[in-house]
């Protein structure tokens, strides 16, 4: 069963007897240059269909690759969840860029174009771990990262057939433009707060400490297979 990737091993030891058993907690963890090779591998897993509605187009191996190279780990944030055998079976790009003031004319106002800078959401999700919400999870640590980086604009464009990103998108209250079979979304975001720092520092300690626990429970393993 999928949801057994990220389950506790001793969570059912917790709940009484006959208890529906808990959605899987989502730790979403930001992802470092040691991680690229992980990234670039949940990339080439992704299926014709599923790169069709990541990148847009179809894209070869060769190309992938060159994305996943090209990743400016210092200008953009790059997040992703590992599973319990620490697997990376989501990733999400954060891209940070100048504010190009006649890029979408519909979509924003003047009084929208506040900052200097904007982001722009790309997010995919391996089958194995599909229905869990991760999407939601990485838009959601995406989005209280752009607050604390004081950028007041998210966007995100996808096909319109993309009923992950769509739903993400609804669900999050963002804007959608939908033009000739792709769609532009954008979300508005409050200024930071101490809350939303203390929100996004605690994230990312549990995460690197669920990281860490299952990085070194997999080179044990792969320590006592030799």
């Amino acid at each position: 069963m999928v949801t057994k990737l990220f389950q506790n091993p001793f969570s059912g030891w917790l709940k009484p007897k006959g208890a529906k058993p808990a959605r899987p907690a989502v730790l979403v963890k930001q992802l470092e240059e040691r991680d690229r090779r992980r990234m670039l591998k949940h990339f080439i897993g992704l299926d014709d269909s599923d790169r069709l509605l990541r990148f847009g187009t179809v894209l070869p191996d060769q190309q992938v690759a060159a994305y996943v190279n090209k990743i400016d780990l210092g200008r953009d944030t790059v997040y992703g969840v590992y599973n319990r055998v620490f697997k990376l079976v989501a990733v999400g790009h954060l891209a940070f860029a100048p504010k190009q003031p006649h890029a979408a004319p519909n979509a924003l106002t003047d009084k929208d174009r506040d900052k200097d800078t904007v982001a722009e959401f790309g997010v995919s999700v391996s089958k194995s771990a599909r229905g869990l919400g991760i999407g939601t999870k990485l838009f959601e640590r995406a989005a209280i990262h752009c607050r604390n980086c004081d950028v007041d604009t998210l966007y995100m464009h996808c096909l319109s057939s993309n009923q992950t990103m769509m739903h993400i998108a609804k669900k999050a209250g963002m804007q959608i433009e939908r033009d000739y079979g792709e769609a532009d979304a954008h979300l508005r975001l409050l200024p930071a707060s101490p809350g939303t720092v203390l929100q996004e520092a605690l994230q990312e300690q549990f995460a690197t400490i669920d990281y860490t626990l299952k990085a070194n429970t997999r080179a044990a393993v792969k320590w006592f297979e030799r």
